[in-house]
């Protein structure tokens, strides 16, 4: 594995872009998993995958951000230049502006129904643009936008394997419920990853969504799990509603969240505590929720 830290982004920087081998390099606070990002002074940062799988992020974020940050009105991620491999580093990489703000947390925000709102117009925006030659969901973007269908076996294993934890027959409910429908409409964008990490905000309001590396086009639904993952009872029919969803597509959107939780739970119940216990919320909350609505 290549180790990806600063000296590597100041050999890179110095060896492509010269004119910014001036500039101080520094890892940021939270960096994800699919890339490594660092900043590159005050006004940009440097975003590099950490893996092969991660590769053709960059050439999608490159091509398709400029186009949809036309039409949303809340900042995203804007690439200001490109990485090419080199024998330092053998894959492509990103330059981008940084954008201000504060990863988001139940803390930084004024008021969790108007935040609510304000994420699910983003994400309204974001669906209405053009889909023409997007890429559709895949292997890519590891099927968000797909059918939730190609992670059957994998969300079963899960309640399987923690039927002494979680009610088998109640989770098999909710997952089968998520497979019954498929979306029906045209594809539309969908950003893949929308969680906490990935959303900036500034003096209590979201001010900006950021990597959007699993991009694509497809079924919405996967850009939903945070109503279950994050917001309360009152917010996430606040989501909802600014969403318009019916109920297939919320009943899927359930799904993505259940799956994402019940893996996560399961990989990690006797390795990392925190982590698990936390999931293990998450299920709660999705059970409380559906046994409320049905």
């Amino acid at each position: 594995m290549i180790k990806i830290d600063v000296d590597l982004v100041s050999k890179l920087i110095n060896s492509q872009f010269p004119e910014w081998s001036n500039l101080e390099i520094k890892p940021v606070k939270k960096s994800g998993n699919d890339n490594k990002t660092f900043h590159l002074g005050n006004s940009m940062s440097v975003r590099l995958p950490s893996d092969e799988a991660y590769v053709p992020q960059v050439e999608k974020e490159q091509k398709w951000l400029p186009i949809l940050a036309k039409h949303l009105s809340t900042p995203i991620s804007e690439p200001l230049a490109k990485g090419e491999p080199s024998e330092d580093y053998p894959h492509p990489w990103s330059v981008n502006k940084w954008l201000d703000g504060e990863t988001l947390t139940l803390e930084n925000i004024d008021d969790s129904n108007q935040f609510a709102n304000d994420l699910g117009k983003f994400l309204v925006e974001l669906q209405s643009i053009d889909t023409s030659e997007g890429p559709l969901a895949g292997e890519h973007n590891f099927y968000r936008g797909g059918d939730i269908v190609v992670y059957d076996d994998e969300c079963r294993d899960a309640i399987n394997n923690n039927v002494n934890t979680f009610n088998k027959h109640l989770l098999k409910e909710i997952w089968e419920l998520a497979l019954t429908s498929k979306w029906a409409g045209e594809p539309v964008w969908v950003h893949g990853d929308i969680a906490p990490g990935n959303i900036l905000i500034e003096n209590g309001k979201l001010c900006a969504v950021i990597d959007f590396g699993i991009l694509g086009v497809g079924d919405p639904s996967c850009d939903a799990a945070m109503a279950w993952t994050f917001f309360d009872d009152s917010s996430r029919k606040t989501f909802k509603n600014a969403l318009n969803f019916d109920e297939e597509t919320w009943n899927r959107a359930r799904g993505w969240a259940l799956w994402k939780a019940l893996i996560t739970y399961n990989y990690n119940k006797q390795s990392n505590k925190a982590v698990a216990d936390e999931q293990c919320n998450i299920i709660e909350v999705i059970i409380n929720d559906y046994e409320t609505e049905r």
